[in-house]
Order: C-alpha cells, then sequence, then structure tokens
C-alpha cells in the first residue's frame, strides 16, 4: 500500500477503532469500510479532523450484488483539497437496512441520497425528505437493482380518451425470439437468416 494511504489508514483506525471494519486500498485511493451505526460520525471526523480535512463530498452511490447475503453497499466518495487526497467509504448492508443519514454532515448528501433511495431503495434515517427523485412519483421498483426486470413493471402512454397520461402492466408486442449468438464463422450447422438469398444469387450469375 502507498505509504501515505498506509499511514491515513493507520491513523483512522487508532482513532476511531469503533467504526472502522477494514481498510484497503484500489487505484491509488484509500477504501474504508465502516460500521453502518457509525457513518454519520466518522465523515464528521474526516471532514474536520486536521489530518484529514475532507471537506468535499463528491458522491454517494448504491451497489447492488444479490449473490451476497448482504448485498448492498453505500459507497462515500470525498476529496480533500487542501491534502490534495481522496477516500472511499463503504457501508454494507442488507435489504430492509435503514442507514443514518449523512445529510447533517455534508449539504449535498441530501440529493445523492434520495437518488439511492430512488435507484436502489435504500432507506437513510433522520433524512429532512427522502422522496424518488429522478424517476416518477408513482415508479414501482428500483431500476438499478440486478434483479428489475429490463421492461420494468409498467409503461407509460398518453390516452387520447380520458386526455392524461396512464399507467398500464408492461405488454410486449411480439415474443421474445430466442438467439443462440453463435458467429456464422464458429460454422453454424444451418443457413442463418439472408443467406439463401446469397446462394441464390451465387447460382444467377453461374
Amino acid at each position: 500500500m502507498n505509504k501515505n494511504l498506509q499511514d491515513l489508514g493507520d491513523y483512522l483506525k487508532n482513532a476511531l477503532p469503533g467504526a472502522v471494519e477494514k481498510i484497503s486500498e484500489d487505484h491509488d485511493q484509500l477504501i474504508v469500510n465502516c460500521k453502518q451505526g457509525g457513518i454519520a460520525s466518522f465523515l464528521t471526523f474526516l471532514r474536520d479532523d486536521s489530518n484529514c480535512l475532507f471537506k468535499v463530498l463528491i458522491d454517494i452511490c448504491g451497489v447492488d450484488y444479490p449473490e451476497r447475503e448482504k448485498r448492498f453497499e453505500v459507497v462515500y466518495h470525498l476529496q480533500s483539497l487542501r491534502l490534495n487526497q481522496r477516500i472511499r467509504v463503504k457501508v454494507i448492508c442488507s435489504d430492509g437496512d435503514i442507514i443514518p443519514s449523512v445529510s447533517g454532515v455534508y449539504s449535498s448528501a441530501n440529493w445523492y441520497e434520495r437518488e439511492t433511495y430512488d435507484f436502489f431503495g435504500i432507506m437513510f434515517s433522520d433524512h429532512p425528505d427522502l422522496r424518488r427523485l429522478l424517476t416518477d412519483y408513482g415508479f414501482d421498483g428500483h431500476p438499478l437493482r440486478k434483479d428489475f426486470p429490463l421492461t420494468g413493471y409498467v409503461e407509460v402512454r398518453y390516452d387520447e380518451e380520458q386526455k392524461r397520461v396512464v399507467y398500464e402492466p408492461v405488454k410486449l408486442t411480439q415474443a421474445f425470439r430466442s438467439f443462440d449468438f453463435m458467429s456464422p464463422w464458429e460454422g453454424a450447422e444451418y443457413i442463418l437468416p439472408g443467406d439463401e438469398k446469397a446462394d441464390d444469387s451465387a447460382q444467377g450469375g453461374n
């Protein structure tokens, strides 16, 4: 691990041993896994401590690993302009867990947490206004979960008779077709669609 990152990681483990679960490095950036309940106080320390000064919250996002018992990660990206460093803080949680809001620590977290709730369904306690941000108010489900269907659950259209936008269950206009994804250069044992035209033109040329 980079010496500066190693020193910062050791400093955080010693300063907040009850909050830090794991420390690692990726792409020259320190990654800290933090306990759910301590995230707000941990980010406050990162913001205010003179050896950290991570004053800028760049982003908060969710990540979905459905194969895990605790399938979600909430990831916080912070930057210290004074020390010219970045840090990534992760909180691992299960579906249904409620993560403390950090909107009181960084005002920009308000919309980031709303976006994470909107797309992943991760709830944040003590958030001042936890509503959907980018999908419609009546949207069903959370579209960045890995188990969310590509078609969605409803479709939106304008109804001329009712003179308004209506929501209806998704209706596919044609059944899904089956593709084997075999390349024609791999020697398919059947005539691929369109190849019969090539054969006809070749015979006509003779």
